[in-house]
């Protein structure tokens, strides 16, 4: 059994306490965490090394974005992907060794997009769907059993987000990034896991805005994190959970982790 999480963060060097706290209670083996915010050199190791996850993989970048696999299983670095051109640091791949023939995870920072669903108003936007784009004709290639997991910054269907009519023209879940998103898809076969175990006509969401006062009491929710795998791998998915206790915490990260259990 194998179990993997994911956590846009939102600062891995402020929540360290909280993703220790994660780490105690829950015990994933593999945690990929988004928005570390924090350049490798000064990524907290030592917090993790004493936690017991000896293997680490960072794509760090300084006050901004970065992505961050922490393992207690063996790894290797498999590449670490530009799919945006421009030089942020969104994503990194990894092959989990001593699993059978080693299985692919690769976790992803997709750019949120900015506020107007427009390339031509907005470059941001037109930057997120080439980003998601660049990330479809490198999923044709795919051959081998993956996992790709971390924050989308889509909520695809119309049970991701708090009301499907009132943020149709909201970047997130406008139809031009949902078919963005399906092209992905259709791309690899991949199967959203999430989905799997939670029926598509229920709520689920992963993020809620700090804007609201009282984010459980209005649950005005999206689901922007996802784990998506390859069909066969997807077979052996046996658990999947949505960790809501961790937007309740002191000065919480605005998503909440996922965690997968594999039989491999």
């Amino acid at each position: 059994m194998v179990k993997i999480a994911t956590w846009n963060i939102n600062s891995v060097r402020l929540r360290i306490d909280q993703v220790l706290r994660f780490l105690g209670e829950e015990a994933p083996d593999v945690l990929c965490l988004q928005e570390i915010k924090v350049a490798e050199a000064l990524f907290p190791h030592d917090a993790f090394e004493q936690a017991g996850y000896t293997h680490r993989v960072v794509n760090g970048q300084k006050g901004y974005h970065g992505v961050a696999t922490i393992s207690r299983l063996p790894l290797r670095e498999t590449g670490r992907h530009d799919w945006q051109t421009n030089g942020e640091a969104r994503h990194v791949g990894v092959e989990l060794l001593g699993t059978g023939k080693g299985l692919l995870l690769e976790n992803v920072y997709v750019p949120a997009g900015g506020d107007i669903p427009d390339r031509e108003q907005n470059a941001k936007f037109g930057q997120k769907l080439d980003f998601l784009e660049n990330m479809t004709v490198w999923a044709t290639g795919v051959t081998r059993p993956s996992l790709i997991v971390g924050d989308f910054n889509v909520a695809p269907l119309e049970h991701d987000v708090w009301s499907h009519k009132a943020l149709l023209k909201v970047v997130s879940h406008t139809p031009v990034e949902v078919a963005a998103l399906d092209r992905f898809r259709n791309a690899h076969g991949w199967v959203d896991i999430g989905r799997e175990h939670v029926p598509t006509d229920q709520k689920s969401y992963s993020w809620w805005s700090y804007r609201s006062k009282d984010w459980q009491a209005s649950d005005r929710g999206r689901r922007l994190d996802h784990m998506w795998a390859s069909p066969e791998l997807a077979r052996r998915a046996v658990a999947h959970q949505a960790v809501q206790a961790c937007r309740g915490w002191d000065r919480p990260s605005d998503h909440i982790p996922l965690i997968t259990e594999f039989v491999l």
